[in-house]
């Protein structure tokens, strides 16, 4: 995979099911290099993979589509270039789609009432005189802001007390063919100095459920709780009395319980976040407490869906499970767990209805295909990934388990170029920490390993997919435990003879980034670093991160001479390593300062390096970036290992000429070698789930 190949990436969104069970819809987004922006449309297939997927809107940029209960409509988000999203409706039936929301900053996705004649959604409500609701007073002439909170502003959304998340009801016009009648009003339902997220209906459709934090110690904890309210505003009332931030309420059949995504306890002060894991509650709709269906010890939800689907007397949720997100079939009579996917995958999302479950499931080889679970069959419904696996240039990883000095397991994987090695190594370190590496299609290890480089990775302790003990680990120790266990995993990988043990670079990004930074500041044995948007110094976080206001305290303490032996930037004086620093200027959740404080201690000092920045990004760039900044950014890594690391795929060369030959498609990135069909999996066999062949 060469750095222009991300326009081939596809990615499917969230799917929706038709109430029969026999059409799935699902917005598949991609980059768009030419127009520097990502585009996103509708797709439809029929669940029994009778026809393939074909394209059903033409928007700029259309995502989280829904059919009604009644399978009439089709309500979707779509955004014009420079707008925000807006819900449209669609009639399954044929006809034009018609925009039912004009929201300001752009409205949330559509949750269609029982009845399939209301929608409520959550949308950003802006201050009076703020974000352009005045004609001619831009950011720079609006008032200053008071800020007398510690959670003010959030990093990829921005201040959060002037543009507050309301719910929402809108009730669908009277005669929908009528395109000239005027629009039913949008109500708000919700109000107050607190988000409200995640609305969903009860099943008689005289109540909405949604999380807020509205209690006394909202600003210091991060509690979230579980609110219920008529759809004309009335009845306000909370449902869940604990220490839990609750997620995606889901109503029974009956209305009398409610299922929730929580992590079910954060402790006395509301804080303890530290690898809490989130799985599957059932509380009374009435009132009470969590009670977890699955052992938060153990089990962490990570998927991507937007709710908590329950289906057949059971709740679908996406388990870590090293390295993978397998979907996991929950009885809520306390029943045994069934795995409906498992094994080398990532489920990213999942839909069901019908009788049919939809999947969205990603592998080291596609970014996401659809499959089709039904009694007793198993169907693959697309190949989004084809493109980019016919150019031949995507690789499979390989698994490894190490032993850390003190016997402790290190779970990772070693991706190597094709040909014969010994082949430069790039160590990669992810953020978090408590996030994993897996199976799924990486970009970023896929252009390094198509440039010459063996990539090794691994989840150190301190990461998730193998239990809270495994991810608490690190709480106190920041660059001890971890340390080892990355250390452990590559001396491990280079015992392989395709590796180069005398040639190795180093680089992460977030915690990555620190954990690289923290290195370099202990070794030499690194030909090079990248660190990129990295937490550095746990001091100044404190001030300007939108989480320092307990991060440090948390997961490194507050003891100032434990703070300082777990700070990359105590020991920066001590770095020799050449080092490049990526970072964006609109990061809020790891503020530049960090990264040009790295700089310019290197600077000084003489150490070769470099200090790339990012304007109009945040700590995003690498997933969600623009374009044209992602791709630059892979241009200057290339540019930077080509120095320090050459391969015969990407030689040391200036940059110029070195930007160039990523561009210009030369033979040796990926010639020769055979294409993939992008929709296999890691096995030899086509998509196989539970051992069971996919049609």
């Amino acid at each position: 995979m060469r750095p222009n190949d991300l326009a081939l990436l596809r990615t499917p969104g969230v799917p929706t099911v038709s109430p029969d069970g026999r059409m799935v819809v699902v917005a598949v987004a991609r980059p768009d290099p030419e127009a520097d922006e990502y585009r996103s449309q509708l797709w439809a297939v029929p669940t029994d993979a009778s026809a393939p997927a074909r394209p059903l809107t033409t928007g700029h940029q259309d995502s989280a589509p829904a059919f009604s209960p009644d399978g009439r409509w089709l309500a979707y988000l779509s955004a014009e270039p420079g707008g925000g999203p807006q819900i449209w409706l669609l009639p399954t039936a044929g006809g034009a789609p018609r925009r039912l929301t004009e929201q300001h900053l752009g409205a949330g996705a559509p949750v269609w009432s029982p009845d399939s004649r209301r929608v409520a959604y959550t949308a950003r409500v802006p201050e009076h005189g703020r974000y352009g609701t005045v004609d001619g007073v831009g950011p720079g002439a609006e008032p200053p802001r008071l800020i007398t909170t510690l959670q003010y502003r959030r990093d990829a959304v921005g201040f959060l007390s002037d543009r507050r998340s309301q719910v929402f009801v809108l009730a669908l016009p009277e005669d929908f063919d009528d395109d000239t009648a005027p629009l039913p009003e949008e109500f708000q339902v919700t109000t107050g100095d607190a988000d409200c997220v995640d609305v969903t209906w009860r099943p008689d459709g005289a109540e909405l459920a949604f999380v807020s934090a509205r209690h006394p110690r909202a600003d210091r904890d991060l509690v979230r709780d579980v609110y219920t309210v008529r759809p004309d505003g009335s009845g306000l009332r909370k449902v869940t009395s604990s220490r839990g931030d609750c997620a995606f309420p889901a109503y029974d059949r009956t209305g009398g319980q409610l299922y929730v995504t929580a992590v079910p306890d954060l402790g006395a002060d509301g804080v303890d976040f530290v690898a809490r894991q989130s799985v599957p509650c059932r509380v009374d709709a009435a009132s009470g407490t969590l009670e977890p269906l699955l052992d938060a010890e153990l089990e962490h939800r990570g998927d991507e869906t937007p709710a908590t689907v329950l289906v057949d007397g059971a709740v679908l949720v996406g388990v870590q499970r090293r390295g993978a997100v397998e979907l996991v079939r929950v009885p809520l009579d306390g029943g045994v767990p069934e795995p409906l996917v498992d094994g080398p995958f990532t489920v990213r999302s999942f839909a069901a209805a019908g009788g049919v479950v939809v999947a969205v499931v990603a592998h080291d080889r596609s970014a996401g295909e659809l499959i089709a679970i039904s009694p007793g069959r198993r169907r693959l419904l697309t190949a989004f990934g084809r493109r980019l696996g016919e150019t031949g240039r995507v690789h499979r990883m390989r698994e490894l388990t190490a032993s850390a000095p003190d016997g402790y397991p290190v779970h990772g994987w070693v991706t190597t170029p094709p040909g014969p090695g010994p082949h430069p190594v790039l160590l990669t370190i992810h953020g978090g920490p408590f996030a994993q590496y897996g199976w799924s299609l990486f970009d970023e290890t896929q252009v390094y390993v198509s440039a010459g480089y063996a990539v090794v990775q691994c989840n150190p302790r301190g990461s998730s997919g193998y239990g809270s003990a495994h991810g608490r680990a690190i709480r106190g120790g920041f660059g001890g435990l971890d340390a080892a266990d990355v250390l452990a995993f590559l001396d491990a990988a280079l015992e392989e003879p395709e590796l180069d043990a005398d040639r190795v670079g180093i680089m992460g990004g977030s915690y990555g980034g620190y954990l690289t930074a923290l290195l370099i500041g202990r070794t030499s044995r690194f030909a090079a670093a990248i660190s990129e948007r990295a937490f550095l110094d746990p001091v100044s976080f404190v001030g300007s991160s939108d989480i320092g206001w307990l991060f440090p305290d948390e997961y490194l303490g507050t003891d100032p001479d434990r703070l300082a032996t777990q700070s990359a930037l105590a020991n920066a004086g001590s770095i020799t390593t050449p080092t490049l620093v990526i970072h964006s200027e609109e990061d809020w959740r790891c503020p530049v300062e960090q990264g040009a404080r790295l700089y310019v201690e290197l600077k000084r000092r003489g150490v070769p390096s470099e200090l790339l920045l990012f304007p109009g990004e945040g700590h995003e760039l690498t997933r969600s970036g623009r374009p044209a900044h992602r791709l630059a950014r892979f241009e200057h890594v290339l540019r930077w290992w080509a120095r320090w690391l050459p391969t015969a795929q990407n030689p040391g060369a200036g940059s110029a000429e070195l930007v160039e030959a990523v561009a210009s498609e030369p033979a040796a990135l990926g010639a020769g070698e055979d294409g993939p069909d992008a929709v296999e999996p890691p096995g030899a066999e086509p998509l196989t789930v539970r051992a069971t062949r996919v049609d």
